[in-house]
């Protein structure tokens, strides 16, 4: 099974953080994909991601309106989009990982 890891976060860190992350992985699902969540919300960063998730990993989204540790995905295919998109369009963003349509990220304090 193909797997994805991503990040929720909003500034404020409640409803939206949490929406977010919870549509990435009913579109995972929904598409045979498995989506493995972070949340960077009100308390604090939850379930966090571990480095052979990340390894194992076919794409990163980043479904943030906050700032997210991003040099842990240096080398992967990345997208960042706002936390709404991650909301809205959950299935285009799965959809678009699967495909292999993401920038390979480049951590630019290197």
């Amino acid at each position: 099974m193909l797997k994805i890891v991503a990040v929720t976060a909003c500034p404020t860190g409640i409803a939206h953080t949490y929406m977010a992350a919870e549509m990435l992985e009913k579109a995972g699902k929904k598409l045979g994909v498995k989506v493995i969540v972070e949340t960077n919300g009100a308390i604090g960063v939850e379930n966090r991601l571990k480095s052979h998730d990340i390894e194992e990993a076919v794409a990163v989204i980043v479904a943030a309106d906050a700032k997210v540790e991003m040099k842990r995905f240096q080398g992967k295919p990345l997208i960042e989009v706002s936390v709404t998109q991650g909301i809205k369009n959950a299935n285009q963003l799965i959809e678009d990982a699967i495909q292999n349509k993401y920038k390979i990220y480049s951590d630019p304090s290197k």
